[in-house]
């Protein structure tokens, strides 16, 4: 039972870390990702669906995203897609090719973008501590209804906190990349 409890508290604090690597790929620097475009969703045929399913993107340079549509027909809807995006870009045609340059950010934006990456670090450290605090009740827990001993119990509590924190850590050390590469000119 404590093994299963450890195991599955790791996956979760796992599977935090991977949706904070998520968020982190969709925070725009200055330089140019296909991840970037990976939640437009394009509208195919009366369906949404997303980018890479109806394009190829690739990277033409440090600062242009290429997407080229598998159908002629859908230029224009991938181009509006694009556009319609959050992301602020400004796609434009070049024969069967749309180049998607990446604008330069300004000091001001880069101070922007700093402060929403440490916010979704801070999230991600407190979905960590609340699985923590979730483990530690369910060890609590089996303590009182004596399916444990209380050794065990402390020593489980203990490996749980060690993935705490190397989940924190982890978790630091990708806000620490995402900062220098927003910082980065």
């Amino acid at each position: 039972m404590l093994a299963e409890l450890k195991k599955a508290t790791e996956q979760k604090m796992g599977k935090t870390i991977e949706a904070f690597k998520g968020d982190l790929a969709r925070v725009r620097t200055g330089r140019a990702h296909t991840g970037l475009l990976d939640h437009v969703t394009v509208d195919y045929y009366g369906t949404p669906t997303p980018l890479a399913q109806v394009a190829k993107v690739i990277l033409l340079d440090a600062r242009t995203i290429g997407v080229s549509p598998f159908e002629k027909k859908m230029i224009q809807a991938v181009e509006k897609a694009i556009r319609e995006s959050d992301l602020g870009l400004n796609p434009a045609t070049a024969g069967d090719t749309i180049r998607v340059p990446m604008p330069s950010l300004t000091e001001e934006r880069r101070k922007e973008l700093i402060k929403v990456v440490r916010h979704e670090a801070e999230n991600s450290r407190v979905a960590v501590r609340n699985l923590r605090r979730d483990a530690i009740h369910h060890l609590k827990e089996a303590l009182k209804k004596k399916e444990v001993f209380e050794n065990d119990e402390r020593r489980s509590q203990d490996e749980v906190q060690k993935l705490t924190d190397r989940s924190i850590a982890e978790i630091d050390k990708l806000l620490q990349q995402k900062e220098a590469e927003l910082l980065a000119v």
